[in-house]
């Protein structure tokens, strides 16, 4: 089944007795040649094992029930599918070979045996054959070529050759799906028509809430099996009925309880058939009975079809039992008093209408189903942009989302971008600003004023997409630094750093007009190449990490006790431009190198302002005088080796590292 429908219908576990309605399935058969473009519509059915209804050794479940009572429906299922088929395929396990309950079934089809099997006074169903339809026998299990002499064995029950297939691992898959398109007849006009509907509801709810007997009442027969045992129904079970002229498709889906008292994986399998029941379906039918109190199974439903955005109608099933009795507080309890018990138990689906019924005898079944497909219609209306702009800004403009930096909202763009669910898509300027909170807010607005009363919105909050003028702002540090795309959205790759870039002043330090050093600096360097002092040019290089010229004065000292005006701007170029002064201590060496006979020692220069030029002459004046004063200097240090005399280049060096500190600090506060 599973192979033919290229999807999980029917659960498949080793466990013999797993499947017992019927389980059905629309697919379209291709035809075997490719230049063939005719389609052929045809419904599958999977029906239960005959004779092997419960597993060995599981007779009773854990609660005691005896699994075998149901022997008597499922035999009747099988009865009914025989009836109405145009094609019967009897599945017989190649490996396996004949077995006696095989010989029961062929003989059984051969005379009719499953029709006498129907029960007394049961009317047959619409469409159904007279006559027994052709049987063909599929040897299954057929895994390779060694299988297929056993799978020959299997034309003796009289029914031709077998056709050949292994679904497990589609051995002679393409030759069975041709010979079943070959067999089966061509579907009318009509029949096409119908496989489409126009309606698809999911009934879900817990175990014996009613699933099944509801199920029965809309199709008018016993399309699935209802019992008092919990657990019966397995499979997610499609059943089609027509209503008002309407084709409507009820899914027919597996009681649940709370998943720590699964039993098996059939259990976990037919709760992954529930999931799959809600993904497809139009609306969401969830089942409650009124005769016991809201269980943590009902609320996680209750939160399954919450979380798949599709509209749904709780309905209270056994109503005619519950009516009349009273409640806690002794008072007759009412539909007014359930309601208010219903929105307090799940608050997940405060909006979504109550229907009162009774699947055993009818009440309401009918106007409920009228009240689904007005939830459709609800979730396929569309609302104008401009209504919905006028809207959005209004309501943004008399109460906006709040934010604790003071930010204020800013609404570009709002549209509906789809339906079922109605998505409304809004394009913002800060999308962090619109909490869950307020998302609820805008939510129970929509619903006040938009045709959105009883089903569910996906309302999506946006940044608009980076543009051009985008960029250029947010790296000049204004509104676009602070603009946020979503992930998979255009400009991903030029998001921000956070980092602001220099201006226009600042970039001026980099170009190569203060890199270069001039014609005094060459001069000032080659004369004082022996000491370790930087020159004018590198005093003007800017640092070479931009951070550094806007984070703060990491590498000075001291930074924050040091005040600047513009005042200090002409005295920093003064400053800039002074030689370095002698320092006090190298006095007294130079007095003791005088006092030895030499050349008489030249003058020191009187303090005042000198250039660059009368910068370079002093070395030369002292280098005349060291080589004047050159031994008795010796002399002199020989006689008192305890007190050394400093050198003078000891001296300037000393002197220009602290001229150098006090103007980088200068210069940098400038800049």
């Amino acid at each position: 089944m599973n192979m033919i429908a290229k999807a999980k219908v029917s659960i498949v576990d080793p466990t013999p007795g797993v499947t017992r309605d019927r389980v059905s399935a629309i697919v379209e058969l291709e035809a075997p040649t490719k230049g063939e473009d005719e389609r052929k519509t045809i419904e599958f059915m999977d029906t239960g094992g005959f004779g092997v209804y419960v597993a060995e050794g599981g007779r009773y479940d854990e609660i005691g029930n005896d699994l075998a009572q149901l022997t008597g429906s499922i035999e009747f299922q099988i009865a009914k599918a025989v009836e109405g088929a145009d094609l019967i395929l009897f599945a017989i396990d190649a490996q396996a070979g004949i077995t006696p309950a095989d010989e029961q079934i062929a003989r059984m089809l051969r005379e009719g045996g499953f029709r006498k099997r129907l029960r007394a006074g049961e009317q047959p169903a619409p469409g159904a054959n007279k006559k027994t339809p052709p049987v063909r026998i599929v040897a299954t299990k057929v895994d390779g070529p060694r299988w297929e002499a056993h799978a020959a064995e299997l034309s003796a029950l009289g029914f031709g050759e077998p056709i050949m297939v292994s679904a497990k691992n589609n051995y002679m898959r393409r030759e069975f799906l041709d010979t079943v398109y070959s067999l089966v007849p061509k579907a009318s006009e009509e029949d096409s028509q119908q496989a489409r509907a126009d309606l698809m509801l999911a009934i879900i709810g817990k175990r014996n809430a009613g699933k099944s007997t509801l199920i029965n009442t809309l199709a008018g027969e016993q399309r699935v099996i209802a019992s008092e045992v919990p657990g019966t129904t397995r499979d997610a079970i499609d059943v089609r009925f027509e209503m008002d002229g309407r084709s409507v498709v009820a899914i027919d889906t597996a009681g649940l309880r709370r998943k720590r008292s699964f039993q098996n994986m059939i259990e976990e399998f037919a709760f992954d058939r529930v999931k799959r029941s809600v993904d497809r379906c139009d609306v969401v039918i969830l089942l409650v009975d009124a005769t016991e109190k809201i269980s943590q199974v009902d609320e996680q439903l209750a939160m399954l079809a919450q979380k798949s955005f599709k509209p749904c109608v709780i309905v209270v099933n056994k109503w005619d039992m519950a009516q009349g009795r009273r409640n806690d507080k002794g008072e007759i309890v009412t539909p007014k008093h359930f309601e208010t018990y219903i929105r307090n138990e799940l608050r997940g689906l405060w909006y979504a209408p109550i229907s009162f019924i009774s699947g055993a005898s009818g009440l309401n079944v009918r106007r409920t189903i009228d009240l689904a497909f007005e939830m459709v219609e609800q979730s396929r209306q569309r609302v104008t942009t401009g209504k919905l702009n006028r809207l959005v800004r209004t309501i943004i403009d008399e109460r906006g989302p709040a934010d604790l930096r003071g930010r204020f909202a800013k609404l570009f763009y709002v549209a509906q971008t789809g339906v079922e669910p109605p998505t409304i898509t809004m394009v913002v300027n800060h999308p962090e600003m619109f909490t869950s909170n307020y998302m609820r807010f805008l939510s129970n607005r929509f619903r006040e004023q938009l045709p959105f009363t009883e089903v569910p919105m996906r309302i999506v909050v946006r940044a608009r997409r980076q543009r051009e003028d985008d960029l250029v702002a947010a790296e000049e540090g204004g509104e676009g630094a602070t603009i946020r795309v979503a992930r998979g959205r255009k400009g991903v790759s030029e998001r921000l750093s956070g980092n602001l870039a220099l201006g226009e002043e600042d970039d001026r330090w980099l170009s190569d007009e203060f890199s270069v050093a001039g014609p005094s600096d060459v001069e000032g360097a080659e004369a004082g190449s022996d000491d370790d002092a930087p020159s004018a040019a590198d005093l003007r290089k800017p640092a070479k990490s931009r951070k550094s010229d806007h984070e703060g004065f990491d590498d000075v000292d001291d930074a924050g006790d040091m005040d600047f005006d513009d005042s200090d701007a002409g005295e920093l170029m003064d400053d800039f431009e002074k030689p370095a002064p002698r320092p006090a201590k190298s006095q007294p060496a130079a007095k003791k190198a005088a006092a030895a006979p030499a050349a008489p020692q030249p003058k020191p220069a009187p303090a005042k302002k000198a250039t660059s030029k009368k910068v370079a002459k002093k070395p030369a004046a002292e280098k005349a005088a060291s080589k004047a004063t050159k031994k008795p200097a010796a002399k002199v240090a020989e006689k008192t080796p305890k007190k050394p005399a400093p050198k003078k280049p000891v001296a300037k060096k000393a002197a220009s590292k602290k001229t150098n500190k006090k103007t980088s600090k200068k210069a940098t506060k400038k800049k």
